[in-house]
Parts: C-alpha cells; structure tokens; sequence
C-alpha cells in the first residue's frame, strides 16, 4: 500500500506531468517535421537535382537474387539518411529559436526594476529599534 502511495505522490508532481506532455508534444512534433522533409522538402531538392528520390539512393553491396529468396538485397541506404539528417537539423533549428525566444522572455523580466520595497510593520519598527537601543547601550 506504501508503494502505491509513493507511486501517486511520484506521478501528481508538476515535472513529472509537464515531462509527459512535452514527450507526447515533442512525437507529434517528430512526425509533423517526418512528413515536412519526406514530403515537402526533399522532392522539389530531388527535382533540382535531376528527379532524383533521396530515399531510394543506397548503394547496393550485394544484389538481391530473384532465383532464390534467401539471397535479399544487401545496401546502405543513405538516402534515407539524407532525409533523417534534414529532419534533425529542422528539429535542431526549431529548438534554437524557442530557446532563443525563452531567453529573450527571461532577459525582459531581468531588466525590470525590482518592486519597491515594502514598509516595515509597526512591530518591526519596533523590533528594529529595541535592537538599535541595545546595541547602543553603554556596556554592551
């Protein structure tokens, strides 16, 4: 029962719940940025560059057999990675600018003067001024 207890302490902490929503964010995020490059990005590249599909370029190291179906094609795709590399530097870029613009955020609340100070209480006026007449008190 203690485990279990500890287990929901564990799961109702603020990070715990802002960590779950930035993980389930951050796939939808992974799958819009996929989809940005495989299907926006890379084809108009591959028509400049001659109608070329980068995530068909591979080279081939051993040549798939059609008379046997144990003999499969042996590549290293690296168009695929091509594509995986664009999707990461997109993913990176988009991460800069909300780092940079939460740094800016912070900055602004930085240069804001400081509120003024608030008044003492009258019994802390009152505190302040037994400790200044002790203090000043001949033998002390």
């Amino acid at each position: 029962m203690k485990l279990l207890f500890e287990f929901k302490e564990f799961a109702a902490r603020g990070n715990v719940v802002d960590l779950a929503v930035g993980v389930i964010i951050g796939a939808a995020f992974g799958k819009i940025v996929t989809s940005l490059v495989e299907q926006v990005v890379m084809p108009p590249i591959g028509l400049i560059l001659g109608r070329v599909d980068f995530s068909e370029l591979k080279w081939v190291l051993a040549p798939e057999d059609p008379a046997t179906e144990a003999v499969e094609e042996v590549a290293i795709q690296y168009g695929a990675f091509l594509n995986t590399v664009i999707q990461f530097l997109i993913v990176a870029f988009v991460v800069f600018l909300m780092i940079k613009a939460i740094n800016r955020l912070r900055r602004a609340e930085a240069a804001k003067p400081d509120p003024a100070p608030v008044a003492p209480t009258p019994s802390e006026k009152l505190l302040t001024e037994i400790r200044d007449a002790l203090r000043d008190r001949p033998g002390a």
